[in-house]
């Protein structure tokens, strides 16, 4: 089942540019299921199963958004910067796990106590300076003997757990969903065709894994997978988040309001060609909001004919994301079917 693997990515931390803990599980996965593992220059996890002369990219995030320590004072607490998209409400008093060279030390982002704030402060948004991180040290000395130093990442100290209806919450869905359907499409796979799965780092400051694993590929085709907003929870109106849960993948028209990606319509017919062809469930977008990997891979080299899978996933960026199981297994399902025969382009 896909909940166990992705209960262990969900779990396993791995903030931009320190994604090694997800790379090492993802790699255990997968060892003996694809003719090649490696790891390029920018730290992607680059998974071959050889085929014919037509490649195909699939790409999948390894990072999450998190924290990084800039300064400690006198009496050992932490000051941070955001690493990622973070809504700053969401990120204050949570538990956080900083990955020091000595291990994981475990703290809480503190701030000014509510009852020391008078009318003006409440009314004021919480900033990045008001908040600190709190791991119990009384000096900069002891921060620093526990392996804390400038440059520590951190990440939110959250465990992925089961909810009703097959639906599940965690951290770092947003893209530990991708990289989970992207392991089973590696794992059950059955195509006469080359493919690259890429699991990519730094997707949250920048989709720069992506780019540069693209470029040095140069895939005749590619699909990102990933998360999107769906629009069935109080909050927010289904017309500006068509898509919801429970109903399917999600398959990109044009996300980012067409500033990210335009979507390839041969590799959008493909895929949908695929899903009907076995009665599976899928949904179209037309986004306003962020973009995928799918952005920078479709821009390298000539042009790379690209579009992304999505799994709807609610309050992504917080440490409560929520998916629904059946959606990644019909993403999977999806994929499978259309990687029988190569999209004509």
């Amino acid at each position: 089942m896909v909940y166990e693997i992705l209960k262990r990515l969900s779990d396993a931390h791995g903030v931009s540019g320190s994604e090694g803990s997800v790379f090492r599980i993802i790699r255990k996965e997968l060892d003996g299921c694809v003719d090649e593992i490696r790891e390029d220059p920018m730290g992607n996890l680059v998974a071959v199963k050889k085929g014919n002369d037509f490649s195909v990219m699939i790409a999948a995030h390894m990072d999450e958004i998190g924290v990084m320590v800039k300064f400690i004072d006198e009496k050992g607490f932490i000051r941070f910067i955001t690493l990622g998209g973070w809504y700053l409400p969401s990120l204050y008093a949570q538990r956080i796990i900083l990955h020091g060279s000595r291990g994981a030390v475990r703290g809480v982002i503190g701030g000014k106590p509510v009852h020391k704030m008078d009318e003006d402060d409440r009314k004021k948004p919480i900033r990045l300076d008001d908040m600190f991180i709190d791991v119990g040290a009384t000096s900069r000395d002891e921060a620093v003997a526990l392996g804390i130093e400038i440059g520590t990442p951190g990440t939110i100290d959250r465990e992925c757990v089961e909810l009703a209806n097959g639906r599940i919450t965690g951290k770092a869905f947003d893209n530990r969903v991708g990289a989970a359907m992207l392991i089973k499409v590696l794992k059950n796979v059955k195509s006469p065709l080359t493919l690259y799965g890429v699991f990519t780092v730094q997707e949250e400051v920048g989709l720069k894994g992506a780019r540069t694993s693209a470029y040095a590929l140069d895939p005749d085709c590619a699909i990102a997978t990933d998360v999107t907003i769906p629009g069935d929870h109080p909050g927010i109106e289904p017309r500006d988040a068509a898509v919801e849960m429970g109903k399917g993948p999600v398959i990109t028209i044009v996300d980012a309001s067409g500033r990210g990606l335009i979507a390839s319509r041969t590799i959008n017919k493909w895929l949908l060609d695929a899903a009907r062809a076995r009665d599976l469930p899928v949904q179209v977008e037309v986004g306003t909001g962020g973009t995928t990997d799918a952005s920078s891979i479709h821009l390298e080299r000539g042009g790379i004919p690209s579009t992304t899978v999505s799994i709807p996933a609610r309050y992504i960026h917080s440490p409560v994301e929520v998916v629904d199981l059946n959606d990644i297994e019909a993403g999977v399902q999806v994929l499978l079917e259309a990687l029988k025969k190569k999209p004509k382009i």
